[in-house]
């Protein structure tokens, strides 16, 4: 159980700093700035991990735990409840800010900017280099392991920095779907559960595949 509470309180700490600097940018008329949205990710996202990295692993993303498990590293069992905790995490991240800034219309929704099928392959190859990252960081050796919260914040920073204009960056199904669940923006939620989470399947193959070649 306490599992399940570190990732649903990781999750919702990531929600709720990320999405909420993407709603207080735009009330208050560009203060963070963009940088600054994509910097709060990457920095929310590093501080999880450091602070609950040793309870639960900080997946804070179901296409991460599917990535996981599809590598035989996390047991299938454990998917669905720690998908359920990362849902939950967002969704109450997402209504707290709704009660906040209930004027706000999409409250940092993934709403992509170019065509669906443009924005689909973005996602994918963005939560590609996700997983891959984090394939290669979070296990191995000690100091590899001290280093993945820095190695993989600075991947969702950066990111966020040059794909945020055109899809948001999502990278996760979580994060995408409770803003767009609670703001009611609903029209292209598919894409970024199917291209995370097949993102997501495509680094972990790709990674056993170098782990492979590596190991021969």
């Amino acid at each position: 159980m306490r599992n399940y509470i570190a990732e649903y309180l990781g999750t919702f700490m990531m929600i709720f700093a990320g999405t909420g600097a993407m709603i207080i940018n735009d009330v208050s008329g560009g203060a963070i700035t963009h940088v600054g949205v994509a910097l709060t990710w990457g920095m929310i996202v590093a501080a999880v991990i450091y602070s609950i990295g040793d309870i639960s692993g900080a997946h804070l993303n179901p296409a991460v735990t599917i990535g996981f498990a599809v590598a035989k590293r996390f047991p299938v069992k454990e998917v669905a409840p720690y998908i359920i905790s990362q849902l939950a995490g967002a969704f109450s991240a997402s209504l707290v800010l709704a009660w906040l800034f209930p004027e706000h219309q999409t409250l940092g929704a993934t709403i992509p900017t170019i065509a669906a099928e443009k924005a689909l392959v973005v996602e994918l190859i963005l939560t590609l280099i996700l997983m891959f990252v984090i394939m290669h960081v979070a296990f191995g050796a000690k100091e590899k392991g001290l280093m993945a919260g820095a190695a993989i914040g600075t991947t969702v920073g950066l990111e966020a920095m040059f794909a945020g204009p055109i899809t948001n960056a999502s990278m996760n199904p979580a994060r995408s779907i409770a803003p767009a669940v609670v703001s009611g923006n609903l029209e292209h939620l598919w894409l970024y559960i199917v291209a995370t989470i097949a993102g997501a399947i495509l680094a972990v193959l790709v990674s056993k595949y170098l782990m492979k070649e590596t190991a021969s």
